[in-house]
């Protein structure tokens, strides 16, 4: 843990109230987080410190600190926490720094070496300056606020120092939307406030023209007030004021090095340029001294207090400004000579993090070791699946070579994989313009295809796709016009032209055979296999092609392939729930090797919420989905996933009749630029048909068939969900017909198919028509439990209407179980009609009968109850989440009528 920086005040000032809030946190014995917010010197540090003196005994104290400019050591906040600590597995530490394991695992160990030295015990987990944090602690602190416990998690930042393209941002915007944060703001200090600090310092009340004068020279800056006095020997007031003051707090703070030896200067300004984490090793060999007088110089400036002993043979400086003071007097000639002294030291050892090599070269002037760096440090960090330390270090070298072809397309791909699209659209623009290699040009319009796409710009994407069509008409076989080809086969998938895809696919494979290209073989395997899966009769087929080529993309290292196969494989319902989940957590695995945060959080959390879906648990599902949008940082960019959770939520909420949450979100989606054309006019038309508002949705029913002209695909959910709408409003039966004629094509599933056209039926009064298909389609597994059943509940309606109602009974019941986890329109269509049969309502007790109620997600989780696991074990078998585990929980013992874990292994075990 990093020593608190003292002050000249004994007492802490003007934070009394802010130091009350934590520590009711710290002694509440409930997880809790705070972030505290404030300018250098504001005394966010002190707080911190302050808090750690009075929290109850027995609390476990973890304080790490970022290091300022540094992309070197990822989990650097939680390993300067822990450094020198006992009790830490060597083992533990080796994996979270094994750059071979994907960054879940190495998450899930560092939360394991949490757990270790916490166990139930309470604790204050401290990350200081999280501006500075790498992402892997950025996403560690946001995993450690989830924890359950009696913990406290503090988190300490400059918001004047945070931009978008830091880690910090989406984590700020993520805590607020899925935590009750503490929000802790540090101002400055008022002139009484200034006036108690100094008469805290010096004993005795201060004089006010003395307070005045500090007070309007320091802006209340406490550091900077406490610096002034240190400076001022015996803290003579009056004569501070008679005196001129410093210029600066930086001519302050170097005042504590001024009186040093020659010698010591030259080893403190060599300390300032090593970075916040200062190497007993590295600094004797840059500065060229004996151990014996390093030790003697660094004891003497710990004392000083301008550095403190961070660990075992690691230093830092007490405070960020006193580093950054000290270095500002220094020329630059100095600096580029430690530097230079650094680079080497760094090279001859060989193996060093191409980050801190980079930093130096170019700290040094010497630009072709900072550029060689910074290529190899891109290419490692895309490889480890750290996409923003890619990104930075890509950028780095593009500031000294701009047209690097090399570094663009890192630069672009870093971009692309962190969801930062604007510029992963403004590097990859640069890469295919200045990419000498046909190949190169062509691998950079297959990213942009993709960007634009993700962007909602249709227009580039044909323009672009134009382009490629131009550029294989240039190129000779090979490599180059392959993966040009791939390009096209991505294009035409992603606008629903299958033939076009398969037959740009199928060309992409020739070459690449002829000319042994496993590379470009693997991307237009992933174009084929995605395009034959839109296609019922071909679904299969492609189902095998990606199976295979996951096998094959995870040896071969490229985790993207292999997670967007997954995400097909998931959308293409596997047979079982458990091959569902089980392919879930492999995409996600995959994806956050590679660091692709849209797959690796917006599709796993819309794919644990479908899976949900195929429980036919209404409940979990929405939970999924709000997990998903509170871990979500793209919510707040520009792209294709920054409005599809609202748009899946709205059809949830649409569901469970929650209709002035669909009103907000249609709000939201709104505001949101490039919306497809059939979403906002879709989402009106079915909220105004569950209101029974006919002019509005006549209004909305005009732009929807407008926007369903501009639509390429169709979907069998999208057809049966605004059928349904339109039959709840009273739609007149040619009505639908026409409807069902926009909404339905060749191409639409043939359960969802015959279902609408059944619907369409029963409201022309055609009930044995529809009796026919509905009773066609009661075991239609593509269809979800939900859907299953109100094809049951429709058969029924037919049934009674031709007085078979022995036979509308069998179908009621058989549709009850399915909705069981359901609420909404499709209970109340139920519930109607097994009023019309006189029996009890779907959600009446009576309807209740043990665990025949519970969905098969929910029989499989009381099973396990039934085994004595716990939420969390729940979660981690199961692969949810602990919340979607108690919301499990919460249904089953609402469905069995008990009140006990031990009720429902009595109910429901393993026989």
């Amino acid at each position: 843990m990093r020593n608190g920086r003292g002050g000249a005040s004994p007492v802490m000032i003007g934070r009394g109230s802010e130091l009350r809030r934590l520590a009711q946190l710290a002694k509440s014995r409930e997880p809790a987080v705070a972030i505290i917010a404030g300018e250098p010197g504001i005394g966010k540090t002190r707080l911190v410190a302050e808090l750690l003196d009075i929290v109850p005994a027995g609390t476990i104290v973890l304080v790490g600190q970022a290091e300022p400019g540094s992309l070197a050591r990822p989990y650097e906040v939680l390993l300067d926490a822990i450094d020198g600590r006992p009790g830490v597995d060597d083992r533990q530490l080796a994996a979270l720094a094994d750059a071979e394991r994907s960054p879940v695992e190495r998450l899930h160990t560092g939360l394991a070496i949490l757990a270790g030295l916490i166990g139930d015990a309470p604790a204050v987990i401290v990350f200081e300056d999280l501006h500075w944090a790498d992402s892997e602690s950025a996403a560690l602190f946001e995993r450690i606020a989830d924890q359950r416990g009696p913990r406290l998690l503090i988190g300490t930042y400059r918001p004047d120092e945070v931009t978008r393209r830091q880690p910090v941002a989406g984590l700020l915007a993520q805590l607020e939307r899925r935590h009750a944060v503490t929000h802790v703001r540090l101002d400055r200090l008022s002139p009484a406030q200034t006036a108690a600090l100094l008469a805290a310092a010096i004993g005795a009340p201060a004089p006010l023209r003395a307070a005045t004068a500090l007070h309007q020279r320091t802006g209340g800056n406490p550091f900077f007030l406490e610096e002034l006095l240190k400076a001022l020997p015996g803290y003579d007031l009056e004569a501070l004021v008679d005196q001129p003051l410093p210029w600066s707090l930086a001519d302050v703070l170097r005042r504590h090095v001024e009186d040093l030896d020659p010698a010591s200067h030259r080893i403190v300004e060599a300390a300032t340029v090593l970075g916040h984490r200062i190497l007993f090793d590295l600094l004797a060999d840059v500065t060229g001294t004996d151990e014996d007088q390093l030790i003697a110089v660094l004891r003497d400036l710990v004392t000083r207090g301008v550095l403190v002993e961070s660990g075992e043979d690691e230093f830092a400086f007490r405070h960020a400004l006193v580093r950054e003071a000290i270095a500002g007097q220094m020329l630059g000639r100095q600096r580029r000579r430690l530097h230079e002294a650094a680079l080497d030291v760094l090279l001859r050892g060989g193996g060093s993090d191409p980050a801190m090599v980079a930093h130096h070269a170019r700290g040094a002037g010497r630009y072709d070791d900072m550029i060689a760096a910074a290529r190899h440090g891109a290419a490692l960090y895309l490889s480890i699946g750290s996409a923003y330390q890619a990104l930075q270090l890509a950028e780095m070298g593009l500031d000294e070579v701009p047209e690097d072809a090399e570094l663009l397309g890192a630069a672009a791909r870093a971009a692309w994989l962190a969801g930062l699209l604007d510029d992963a659209q403004r590097h990859g623009r640069r890469w295919r313009a200045h990419a000498g290699d046909p190949s190169d040009q062509a691998e950079a319009l297959y990213l942009l295809v993709r960007i634009a796409w993700e962007s909602r710009e249709t227009t580039e994407v044909r323009a672009l796709t134009a382009d490629i069509e131009s550029l294989i008409a240039q190129l000779p076989p090979g490599a180059g016009q392959a993966r040009a080809m791939t390009a096209i086969a991505q294009s035409a998938y992603l606008y629903d032209e299958t033939e076009t895809a398969l037959l740009w696919a199928d060309r992409a494979l020739a070459l690449a055979d002829e000319f042994d290209l496993p590379g470009v073989r693997m991307t237009a395997l992933l174009e084929k296999g995605s395009a034959l899966s839109e296609v019922p009769h071909t679904a299969a087929d492609g189902g095998r092609i990606l199976s295979a080529l996951v096998t094959e993309a995870e040896a071969a290292g490229e985790w993207v392939l292999a997670a967007r196969a997954l995400n097909v494989l998931v959308h293409g319902a596997p047979p079982s729930e458990a091959e569902h989940a089980e392919i879930l957590e492999r995409m996600r695995v995959n994806a956050e090797r590679a660091g692709f945060e849209s797959m690796a959080v917006a599709a796993y959390f819309q794919g644990r919420a479908r899976l949900a879906l195929r429980s036919g648990d209404l409940g979990a599902a929405v939970a999924a989905l709000q997990e998903g949008r509170a871990q979500d940082r793209s919510l707040r960019r520009r792209g294709r996933w920054a409005d599809f959770h609202g748009v899946f939520l709205a059809g949830l909420s649409l569901e469970s009749g929650e209709l002035d949450q669909v009103d907000e979100l249609i709000t939201d989606l709104a505001a949101l630029p490039n919306n497809p054309p059939t979403v906002i006019p879709g989402l009106a038309f079915h909220l105004a048909c569950r209101r029974h508002d006919r002019p509005r949705a006549e209004a909305a029913l005009a732009e929807l068939v407008a926007g369903l002209a501009e639509q390429s695909w169709r979907s069998g959910e999208q057809a049966h969900d605004l059928v349904s709408a339109a039959l709840e409003l009273g739609l007149p039966a040619d009505r639908l017909d026409a409807m069902a004629g926009l909404l339905l094509d060749a191409e639409v599933w043939d359960a969802y198919r015959v279902l609408v056209e059944a619907q369409v039926a029963e409201a022309h009064g055609r009930h044995a028509e529809a009796l026919a298909g509905y009773l066609s389609i009661v075991e239609a597994h593509t269809l979800s439990p939900a859907v299953r059943g109100t094809v049951r509940v429709g058969a029924a309606r037919c049934l009674l209407a031709a007085d078979r109602r022995g036979e509308a009974q069998v179908q009621v019941e058989a549709a009850t179980p399915l909705l069981a986890g359901w609420c909404g329109w499709r209970v109340t269509q139920l519930d109607r009609v097994r009023a019309q049969l006189g029996m009890a309502p779907a959600d009446a007790p009576a309807a209740v009968t043990g665990p025949a109620a519970l969905t098969p997600r929910e029989r499989e989780v009381a099973v396990l109850i039934s085994d004595g696991l716990t939420n969390t074990e729940l979660a981690q078998r199961l692969y949810i989440s602990p919340k979607t585990a108690a919301v499990h929980v919460s249904n089953i013992l609402r469905k069995l009528g008990v009140s006990s874990r031990t009720e429902v292994g009595d109910l429901v075990g393993r026989r």
